[in-house]
C-alpha cells in the first residue's frame, strides 16, 4: 500500500513536470545562467578549488592524528616519489593486515584503534567486541516501519533515512558530550552492516518481487562473516571470502581527514549537530560517483573492455582501445581509465596493493585468473599511456578502487552494495574524527567565498523587460553572455 502510494506521488510530480516543459526549460536556462561564473576569475582571485592549490596539493584546513598518508620522500629537500603508506594511529596499516592473516577480526581490531588512538589488549579486545557484538541489533519495528517501508534502489539513501530516523528512538539524541558521541557512535557502526543488508533485501522483495530474506546476525561471527551470512541465502561462505571482506573493509575504514566524506564529518560536527545528522551527511558525500562509487565506474570499465575488445589478451589490441578510452572514444567518452590515478599518491597505493594480493587468491579460488589477468594488464599499461598523453610528471598507478570492485563481484555482493559496504568501513574512520572534532571543540569551519556578481538597480515588477533579463552589459560580460 506505500508503495503504491509513493509510485501514485511520483507520477503526479512527473506528469506535472510534463505539463510545464516549456516553461520549466526557460527557467533551466535562467538557474544555468545565473550560476556560471567566468573561470578566469578562479585564476584571478587566487582561489583554491577544490581546496587544493595549483600543484593538486590539498590546502591545510585542520589537524589530525588519526590517520596519515605517505607518498613521497625527502632528500636533500626534495620530494621524491615513493610507494605509499597509510598509517592508522601511527601503526602502518600493511603490518596490521600482516597481522590479521593469521585471526579473526581484524576489521574490529581496526575499529579499536581509530577510535580509541591504540590497539587494544587482549582484555580490552574481548571487552569492546563484545560491546560491539550487544550493540548489533535492531528492533523488529524499527525494521517493518521504516526499513521495509519506501524502499529505495539506491542503498546510500535508505541508509542515511535509517540513521536519521535513529534520531528519533535515542532519548539523548542531540547531546554531543564525548560521552554520549562515544556511544552512539559504537551503535551506529554495529548497526551499519543490517541497515545496509536489510535495505537491500527489502528492495529486492518489494521492487523485485524476490523472496524477502531477513537473516539477524550470529554473536560468534565477525563482521565480514555476519554481512555474507545475512546477505545469502544458504548464510555460507569459506574462510577466504570471510578474510578478503575483512581485509577490504580494514582498508576502507580511514584515509585521512582529507578526503571528502571525512571532511564533511568535519564541517557537520563543528557546527555542534547530532551524531545522526553527521553520519548522515557523510554518507550523502560517499555516495557520490567521485568518491565512493568509483569502483562502479572501473567495473563498468571492464564489462565494456570486455565486450568491445574482445581479443584483450592481445597487449597491442588491449592498448589501442585504452587509448580510444583515453581519447574519449570509447566506453562512456569521457577520457578516463577509472581507478587509475590518485590525489596524494604516486608510485603506488598500499590499499591498493594489499587488495591486489587478496584478489589473486580469491581469483583462483573461483577460476576467475584471466579475468584477474586483464586487471594486471590494464593496470601495467594504463599508467604510462596517461602520463604520456596528458603529459604527466607525476607517476599515475592504481587506486584500491580498482580492485575493490571486481573483490566485490567475486564474493558475489550485489551491485547496489558495493558503495554501502565502504559506508560500513568508513563510518569507524568518521566517528574517529567526530570525537577528535568534538574533543578539540575548534571553530565552526566557514571556508570563505568572495562574490564576483555585479550590484543591480531593484525595479518594480512592472518596469522589468523580458527579453533582457539582465540590467547592463557588465553583467551579461561576467557571464560570458552575448547581448
Amino acid at each position: 500500500m506505500t508503495e503504491t502510494k509513493s509510485n501514485t506521488i511520483t507520477e503526479e510530480i512527473l506528469q506535472l513536470g510534463k505539463s510545464h516543459e516549456d516553461e520549466f526549460k526557460e527557467l533551466l536556462e535562467y538557474s544555468v545562467l545565473s550560476g556560471k561564473i567566468n573561470p578566469n576569475l578562479y585564476q584571478e582571485y587566487d582561489v583554491k578549488r577544490g581546496l587544493r592549490d595549483a600543484n593538486g596539493k590539498g590546502v591545510l584546513t585542520g589537524l589530525t592524528e588519526i590517520s596519515d598518508v605517505v607518498a613521497y620522500e625527502y632528500e636533500g629537500g626534495r620530494k621524491i616519489p615513493a610507494d605509499g603508506k597509510l598509517f592508522f594511529q601511527g601503526y602502518n596499516v600493511a603490518d596490521m593486515v600482516e597481522s590479521f592473516e593469521q585471526r579473526k577480526y581484524g576489521f574490529e581490531e581496526t575499529i579499536y584503534t581509530l577510535l580509541f588512538g591504540r590497539s587494544p589488549t587482549q582484555r580490552q579486545f574481548e571487552m569492546f567486541r563484545s560491546i560491539l557484538t550487544d550493540m548489533q541489533e535492531l528492533s523488529q519495528r524499527f525494521i517493518r516501519d521504516v526499513i521495509m517501508k519506501a524502499s529505495n534502489e539506491n542503498i546510500m539513501n535508505a541508509m542515511q533515512r535509517c540513521i536519521l530516523t535513529l534520531y528519533t528512538y535515542d532519548d539523548k539524541a542531540d547531546n554531543i558530550t564525548p560521552e554520549n558521541a562515544l556511544r552512539q557512535s559504537m551503535q551506529l557502526i554495529a548497526k551499519m552492516p543490517l541497515i545496509a543488508v536489510y535495505s537491500y533485501h527489502s528492495y529486492r522483495h518489494f521492487r523485485q518481487d524476490e523472496n524477502l530474506l531477513i537473516k539477524n546476525p550470529k554473536k560468534e561471527l565477525s563482521f565480514s562473516e555476519n554481512i555474507l551470512y545475512m546477505l545469502r541465502e544458504d548464510g555460507r561462505f569459506t574462510d577466504l571470502e570471510a578474510k578478503v571482506l575483512d581485509i577490504a573493509l580494514v582498508l576502507h575504514a580511514e584515509h585521512g581527514g582529507g578526503n571528502n566524506s571525512t571532511f564533511t564529518t568535519h564541517v557537520v560536527t563543528s557546527s555542534g549537530t547530532d551524531t545522526y545528522s553527521a553520519i548522515s551527511a557523510s554518507i550523502g558525500s560517499l555516495k557520490g560517483p567521485k568518491h565512493g562509487g568509483a569502483n562502479l565506474k572501473v567495473q563498468d570499465m571492464f564489462a565494456d573492455i570486455m565486450e568491445h575488445c574482445p581479443d584483450w589478451e592481445d597487449d597491442e589490441k588491449l592498448e589501442a582501445y585504452l587509448n580510444a578510452i583515453l581519447d574519449k572514444k570509447a566506453f562512456d567518452k569521457a577520457g578516463l581509465i577509472y581507478g587509475m590515478g590518485h590525489a596524494v599518491y604516486t608510485l603506488s597505493d598500499p590499499r591498493e596493493v594489499i587488495l591486489k594480493r587478496y584478489a589473486r587468491n580469491l581469483a583462483e579460488e573461483k577460476n576467475l585468473q584471466k579475468e584477474f589477468e586483464l586487471y594486471e594488464k590494464v593496470e601495467r599499461v594504463a599508467g604510462e599511456l596517461i602520463m604520456k598523453k596528458r603529459k604527466l610528471f607525476k607517476p599515475v598507478c592504481a587506486n584500491v578502487d580498482f580492485y575493490s570492485g571486481f573483490v566485490y563481484t567475486m564474493l558475489n555482493i550485489p551491485r547496489e552494495l558495493f558503495t554501502p559496504i565502504f559506508a560500513i568501513s568508513r563510518i569507524s574512520g568518521w566517528s574517529a574524527h567526530r570525537m577528535e572534532e568534538l574533543v578539540n571543540a575548534g571553530k565552526i569551519i566557514r571556508p570563505a567565498y568572495r562574490y564576483v556578481g555585479h550590484h543591480r538597480t531593484f525595479k518594480e515588477l512592472e518596469d522589468r523587460r523580458e527579453d533582457d533579463p539582465f540590467d547592463d552589459v557588465e553583467y551579461a560580460k561576467k557571464k560570458q553572455v552575448k547581448k
